[in-house]
């Protein structure tokens, strides 16, 4: 940790810091978190670890996407990334050096399984079993993610989500780690952001931001009808309830496992009981195709109905599948999927523009609505009652240029994160079971479509180079840990 950000102590109080005839005699009291709550970090395999063909990986469909003329800024692959594979030890005692008590990790599907099912490649796992092994000597407690979006690209060219046996080699796959694993790792996520692998891999979406439309698309980037794509989200929830089941049965009986879910919230333009209800119908009819179908056990009345024909075909024993119990919800909140007002209209709601001028961070999708981190754990517990709650990913990207004497003063990283982090505190402190935090993200890596222009990280990489240097939010984010408060 730079020198430089070291917090002074028994700095003494001068006249400047007079409040009327009143000095500040005492600490500030910060905002604190719950005892035992985890302030962790959070990565993807594509991502950070480079290395695509080595010890025997196959490919996966971001290997194919990366490498597609026209899809990645500045032609930017994963072929090195930040060079994880190799450096992974660096790494983790840099996030020792953070403070970081969690860090959730991906796993490559096609590191283990080259070919997306059939024989088990050895010398993949190993990298994992090394990991864990690093992490847990470093104090951090893994947490593991089993799907982050680079499915085996053999199992694309046979129809990937599109077929039903994708979800059946998911759960092969989930199985066979959660049995080599569990012995360590306690807590699995099944599949990350069901709703942007589904849509932006599938369809693509369009939003605006400050009145400009903003185009995003993820692998395999097809344009599938409506039909189409709901039968992929359908299989997508149908592979979570079916990892879960496998987790159970291979993986020890302390094993917790949940999903890890891109959180559509809708928020109240005012706290009142009325507009509440309003934000509450639309949270859940945004997330009728994931999270309601997979806590409730049903697709809901409004969506079938919305769906019309384009419904996806189901079984009550997929629905049952779905529905298998989990042990905590991830939920990952950057932005409100829109803000909400009481209406007297047959949906009980009605979307409020965003205006033009509304604030933004770095990223061209990332409207400033800290709030949002106060109001989807709320609403999801209002909604569904998990055990507990996991904020998965929660993070901005900045500009993040190198100063003169080589450190980097993300000023305004830091003010997202005391915005995001007092109002998830506030959440806590109303007794919803919030167990955590992963900021997204350890290390600046490659931000998918926006290649390495879009710097995420707390840890600064040069990419040529590969040199790690912590910025000023890694100071703010070790002495939040410290505390394990706001500061």
């Amino acid at each position: 940790m730079p020198t430089a950000y070291a917090p002074k102590k028994n700095i003494p109080i001068n006249k400047a810091q007079q409040n009327g005839n009143d000095f500040i005699t005492s600490p500030p009291v910060l905002p604190k978190f719950p005892d035992g709550f985890c302030w962790g970090l959070a990565t993807a395999s594509y991502q950070i670890e480079g290395a695509p063909k080595a010890d025997g990986k196959g490919k996966s469909i971001w290997d194919t996407y990366a490498h597609t003329p026209g899809k990645m800024k500045n032609n930017d692959t994963g072929d090195v990334a930040i060079d994880h594979y190799r450096r992974y030890k660096e790494d983790v005692q840099l996030m020792r050096q953070m403070g970081a008590k969690g860090y959730r990790f991906s796993i490559a599907w096609p590191r283990i399984f080259p070919k997306g099912t059939g024989q088990p490649n050895l010398k993949g796992l190993d990298f994992y079993n090394r990991l864990v092994d690093e992490l847990l000597d470093a104090g951090i407690k893994p947490y593991a993610t089993l799907y982050h979006w680079d499915l085996p690209q053999a199992l694309q060219n046979k129809g990937g989500w599109q077929t039903r046996e994708t979800p059946k080699a998911f759960a092969e796959y989930a199985g066979f780690i959660a049995e080599k694993l569990s012995d360590r790792v306690k807590h699995f996520f099944t599949i990350n952001e069901f709703q942007n692998f589904v849509d932006m891999g599938h369809c693509g979406i369009e939003m605006t931001v400050q009145g400009k439309p903003v185009q995003i698309e993820l692998a395999p980037g097809l344009k599938l009808a409506p039909k189409e794509l709901n039968q992929v989200a359908h299989h997508a929830v149908l592979a979570h309830g079916m990892a879960v089941q496998a987790i159970r049965a291979k993986g020890k009986k302390d094993t917790k496992v949940g999903p890890a879910e891109v959180m559509f919230c809708g928020v109240p333009v005012i706290d009142t009981p009325e507009h509440v209800k309003a934000a509450k119908t639309a949270t859940r009819h945004l997330n009728a195709r994931f999270l309601d179908v997979m806590l409730t056990g049903k697709y809901s009345d409004s969506y079938l109905k919305e769906a019309g024909k384009d419904a996806p075909q189901f079984t009550d024993e997929d629905l049952q599948i779905i529905a298998s119990p989990v042990d905590f919800v991830g939920i990952n909140v950057y932005i409100p999927k829109m803000y909400v007002m009481a209406s007297e209209n047959e949906s009980g709601y009605s979307k409020v523009p965003m205006n033009v001028s509304h604030p933004k961070m770095h990223s061209p999708w990332h409207t400033f609505s800290p709030e949002v981190l106060y109001w989807a754990p709320r609403l999801t517990h209002a909604l569904w009652k998990p055990k507990e709650i996991y904020i998965t990913e929660n993070g901005c990207a900045a500009s993040d240029e190198v100063s003169s004497n080589g450190e980097v003063y993300d000023t305004d990283r830091i003010m997202y994160l005391r915005s995001a982090m007092g109002q998830l505190q506030r959440a806590t402190s109303e007794g919803i079971p919030i167990k955590g935090n992963f900021v997204w993200s350890a290390f600046d890596n490659l931000e998918w479509t926006g290649g390495f222009g879009t710097r995420f990280g707390l840890v600064h990489v040069d990419f040529k180079t590969q040199k790690r240097t912590p910025k000023l939010s890694a100071a703010w984010f070790k002495e939040a840990a410290r505390q394990n408060a706001v500061v």
